[in-house]
Parts: C-alpha cells; sequence; structure tokens
C-alpha cells in the first residue's frame, strides 16, 4: 500500500505534458479494447439469437427480438445502472459544458453493454456514440483519479471519446477530427498530440484482434471528372434530408417520451419497431451488411433474395423500397431509442447516406441522363449525409475515406460534404448532438468568452457574508448590524427568508447619528427594491446583460421560491471569469 502510494506521488509530479501524452496511450489503450469488446458482442449476440433463422422469411423472430432487447435493456438501465446513458455523444458534450467534464465511473462500462444489448437483438441504432461515450468516461475518471485540472480532464475525455471511434473503425484521423470539429472546443497544437497518441493506439490494438481489414470493404471504380455536377447534387439532396433526419429524429423521440409509463411507451416501441422491420427487413440491426453489400454493387444481397426477386419485376420498384428505407430508418431509430434502448446517430447516418448516394445514383441511370457508378454514390452519399447531421464535414470526408479505403474518392468526397454542410446551415445552425444542449444554453462553442461565461455557474459566485435584517427592525437594531457587517449592503427578508428589499448605508447616513430614531424609525420605512435580482441557476451570460442593463454592481440571488441565498458582485464574476479562463484555455 504504502509503496503504491509513492508511485503516485512520483506519477503526480510528472509534467503535465508528459503525464497527459503517457496517459492518453493509456487511455486509448483501454478505449480500444472496449471498441472491440462492443463489436465482439453484438456479432455474438445476434448470431446467437439468429443463425438458425432466416429474415427472408419475416418470420415473427425478427418481429420479436428487437423489442426483447429493448425491454432487457430498459431493465438493465432502469435497475442496475439507475442512470440515463442514451444519446452518447451529446452527454459528453453536456459534461464538458455543465458538468466539468466530470463522468460518472459507471459509463466506462453501462453504455457498453446496453447497447450491445440492444444492437444485438437487432435494435436499429448504432453503436459510435455507446463508445465514445465509454471512451470519454474512461478519460473522465483516469484524469480525475490523478487529480488533474479541468483543463487536463477535458482533453483526456476527448482522448478517450476520439479513441473509441478509432477502434471501432480503425480510423485514427477520423477520431482526431471527430473531437476537434464536435468536443473539443479550444484547440492548440498541444492539444493535438494526446488526440494522435489515443486515436493510434486504439486503431493498432483493434487491427491486432480484429484484423486490419477496413471496416467498409468497397469496390469503387475511377473517380471520374464530368460526374462532379452530379456529386453537387447529391451534396445538396443530403443537406434537405439531413434536415429531415435531425428534426424528426428529435420530434418523434419527445413525442413518444411523453407517454409516461417507461413500459407502456416500451410496449408500444417495440411493437412499432417490430411491425417495420418485417415490411423493410434492412431496418433489423446496424444495417451494415446491406450497406457493404451496396458498396460492393450487390443490390440482391442489400434488399435480400427473396424480396429481390418480386421487386425486380418493375426497375423502378428497387429505388423506391430504397426510399422508404430511407425515410423510415428514423422512425426505426427513434423507436429503439425512446423505448428503452441505447444507441447512436452515428450508425444510422451513415446507413442512410449510403442508401441515398445509391438511389440518387440509380434514379439517374434509369431516367438516362447518365451512367453513374451506384457503388461510388453510395459511398460518398455516407459522408454527405454525415457532414449535414453531424455538420461535421472534414470528419465525414475522412472517416469515409479511412474505413472504406475510397481515398481515390477525396475529390467528390470533399464536393458533397461540403454542400451537404452548406445546405443545412441554411436552416439548422446546430448539429443533431448539440441542439438539445444550444437550447438549454449550456453549450460550449470556440468562442472562449462565450465558452467561459458557459462553464461558470452563478451558484459557484455567490457571496454570502451579508448580514441580514427584518423589515420591523428598528433603526439601533439595524446600527448593530452595521456595525458587525464589513458590507455596506443589507438585505431585508421576512420570517420565511422571503427576500423584501435592502438597506444600503447611503439610506441610513443621514439619520444613523441621530438617536432620537433609534427606536422610532423601522427597516422597512428604509428599505427599497433592488435594481435587480438573479435566480440561483441562471444562466451567466444572461446574469451579465442583468446587470448591464440595471447598472448595479451588486445583485441579489434567490432561489425558485424566491428565498435570499447571497449576492452576485461584478468583481467576483470577473475573478472568476479570469479563474475559467486559465483553466480551459490549452497551451
Amino acid at each position: 500500500m504504502q509503496m503504491q502510494k509513492k508511485i503516485w506521488t512520483k506519477i503526480r509530479q510528472w509534467p503535465e505534458s508528459t503525464l497527459v501524452l503517457v496517459l492518453a496511450l493509456i487511455i486509448g489503450l483501454f478505449s480500444g479494447l472496449a471498441a472491440v469488446l462492443l463489436k465482439v458482442s453484438i456479432h455474438y449476440i445476434k448470431d446467437l439469437l439468429t443463425s438458425h433463422v432466416n429474415i427472408q422469411t419475416e418470420s415473427l423472430t425478427y418481429f420479436l427480438l428487437p423489442g426483447l432487447g429493448m425491454l432487457v435493456t430498459l431493465v438493465f438501465v432502469r435497475y442496475v445502472v439507475k442512470d440515463s446513458i442514451s444519446h452518447g455523444v451529446t452527454r459528453v458534450l453536456q459534461s464538458i459544458s455543465r458538468d466539468k467534464s466530470v463522468i460518472k465511473p459507471h459509463n466506462c462500462y453501462s453504455s457498453l453493454l446496453a447497447s450491445a444489448l440492444t444492437i444485438g437483438f437487432g435494435g436499429s441504432v448504432g453503436a459510435e456514440a455507446p463508445i465514445v461515450y465509454t471512451g470519454a468516461a474512461i478519460g473522465s475518471n483516469v484524469g480525475r483519479k490523478l487529480g488533474l485540472n479541468y483543463r487536463s480532464v477535458t482533453l483526456l475525455v476527448c482522448c478517450g471519446a476520439a479513441a473509441g471511434i478509432a477502434g471501432i473503425f480503425k480510423a485514427p484521423l477520423a477520431g482526431v477530427l471527430f473531437c476537434l470539429e464536435i468536443l473539443l472546443f479550444n484547440l492548440t497544437m498541444g492539444s493535438i498530440l494526446p488526440l494522435l497518441v489515443s486515436t493510434v493506439t486504439a486503431t493498432v490494438v483493434s487491427s491486432l484482434l480484429l484484423g486490419t481489414e477496413v471496416s467498409f470493404v468497397s469496390s469503387p471504380e475511377l473517380f471520374s471528372i464530368k460526374n462532379i455536377p452530379y456529386y453537387l447534387l447529391l451534396g445538396i439532396v443530403c443537406g434537405f434530408v439531413s434536415l429531415y433526419f435531425t428534426r424528426t429524429t428529435l420530434f418523434l423521440e419527445g413525442r413518444i417520451k411523453k407517454i409516461k409509463n417507461v413500459y407502456t411507451r416500451w410496449a408500444f416501441s417495440a411493437v412499432a419497431l417490430g411491425v417495420l422491420i418485417l415490411v423493410l427487413p434492412p431496418l433489423y440491426g446496424e444495417g451494415y451488411s446491406s450497406l457493404i453489400a451496396l458498396l460492393n454493387n450487390n443490390v440482391e444481397g442489400a434488399i435480400g433474395s427473396l424480396l429481390y426477386g418480386s421487386l425486380n419485376k418493375n426497375v423502378w420498384y428497387i429505388p423506391l423500397f430504397f426510399t422508404a428505407v430511407l425515410f423510415v430508418k428514423v422512425f426505426a431509430m427513434s423507436f429503439t431509442n425512446a423505448g428503452g434502448g441505447v444507441g447512436g446517430t452515428f450508425g444510422p447516418t451513415l446507413f442512410m447516406g449510403g442508401i441515398l448516394g445509391f438511389i440518387v445514383a440509380r434514379v439517374i441511370n434509369l431516367s438516362g441522363f447518365s451512367v453513374l457508378p451506384e457503388a461510388n454514390f453510395a459511398l460518398v452519399g455516407m459522408a454527405g449525409l454525415m457532414a449535414g447531421v453531424m455538420q461535421a464535414p472534414m470528419t465525414a470526408i475522412f472517416l469515409i475515406a479511412e474505413v472504406t479505403g475510397g481515398y481515390g474518392l477525396l475529390v467528390p468526397l470533399i464536393v458533397t460534404s461540403v454542400c451537404s454542410y452548406a445546405t443545412i446551415r441554411n436552416f439548422e445552425p446546430y448539429s443533431i448532438y448539440t441542439k438539445r444542449i444550444a437550447q438549454s444554453g449550456e453549450l460550449l462553442t470556440h468562442d472562449s468568452d462565450q465558452a467561459v461565461l458557459t462553464l461558470l455557474k452563478t451558484s459557484e459566485v455567490i457571496e454570502r457574508d451579508f448580514l441580514t435584517v427584518m423589515p420591523q427592525y428598528t433603526l439601533e437594531q439595524l446600527l448593530q448590524q452595521v456595525e458587525k457587517s464589513r458590507r455596506n449592503i443589507f438585505p431585508v427578508i421576512d420570517e420565511k427568508g422571503a427576500l423584501k428589499g435592502i438597506v444600503t448605508l447611503d439610506d441610513i447616513r443621514p439619520i444613523m447619528f441621530r438617536k432620537e430614531k433609534y427606536n422610532s424609525v423601522y427597516v422597512y420605512e428604509l428599505m427599497h427594491r433592488p435594481p435587480g435580482h438573479i435566480m440561483i441557476d441562471e444562466r451567466m451570460d444572461s446574469v451579465m446583460k442583468k446587470f448591464e442593463s440595471s447598472g448595479a454592481w451588486n445583485l441579489p440571488v434567490l432561489d425558485d421560491e424566491y428565498c435570499y441565498q447571497g449576492f452576485v458582485s461584478k468583481s467576483r464574476i470577473f475573478s472568476a471569469y479570469r479563474e475559467q479562463l486559465s483553466q480551459v484555455s490549452h497551451e
């Protein structure tokens, strides 16, 4: 025990930059192992349940399995975890913005187990967001265990998240870009090196255990410059479908979660999801097998041979079938998440993007306008939709290039992704990950001033050394408080602690030495309303606006029942601001 303490003491004495690099490697190792475990678990559960069942027969098994998986996950989360763990990327952002990068220890394993159950049973969601949450939790808990400051812990959270992406896709560059575009709001060269160390480590671990083959084996054709106009068109379409994806997902999950009873909500979602999968079999699970089939020009494999035979009677049935899959996938994903399942939007985005690219190419080919390589457009569509939904074009471009080996299509990947991003930005300023947080005013941005104000909490800057008085106090009793106080403001409260007004030294200075007034003048005669007040949970940007509009230097703080809690001063805010700025600035 004594030896362990000595080791920890020596480790803590390392230079911060060295310590962070070493920890980034360790976090990359464990996050990579977690990614491998998640992938293996999903495939094991899926094979165990469906190895003797044919989805093409529209078996009742496929109607029941996703709902059963959602129920098992619901019970696990509700009675074992006892915490909400859905929407992993959004929760990582919330932890950075609201909770000073503190993520609970159980998230190191709970999201992994829950998503493995959900997806293994056929839930129509992705495994990427849960592994991001898992990696981020590993980074947070390692950093806090060593007593690192907010800046370093946040960087390690991002290292874990990036390593999760790198491990599950074997795409180190995409992991780094994901953090830089979505998670890490204050970028310096000092933050890139730990991210690279963690992602490369996770990629090596994943490659050693799962092989070096790319995640989505494809057979793209050579890029033709004459097809650029069609890639531009695909980008615009991706932008509008991204808008549909984002707004429909948030709307559906919100409406479904209005069903208060969790088991009623589960039953409704399970039945709805089961029906959708029976009608459209590619909706089962992540859908990556169908996506890989499209990337290799295997339309029959993407649909299923039995269905393919009936759809092939009319050439337009196939694009219509996939169009239905495209738009209904959002419903299947929302039913899975809202009904108790745990999974992300990352995988469904890739799935829908590949299908969308195929549809655009197939429709143009059938119309006779051109002869386009459908596999190429499916691949590029994956990047286009991701760029729009996540509003992270660089991540989309290099992730798809890495996971498909499609570096030969770098130009159309850039064209489509940028076009998709530009299109959706005209209608929606936030990604699907950030929209919920932005609505509550808790989103950190690349604007350092705004980021610092977001991190500052009103409850943390309250000054409580103001002596209170009551309305019925005499001038003499008030002066007794003045004698003991180091402040020149005296909040007036009633028996229940509610703020009735304030008295300042300026209010009593004309009469404070007139003894004949000591017992004839009361506080309620002297008090006046403050120029404003602040609620204890009020956002700091709102607080600053109140100081600006009122011209006050001190404002009282009230709780939800309007009881007095203390004062906030400009000087205290400025001091806290400078302290917080030093913590978030990566040097």
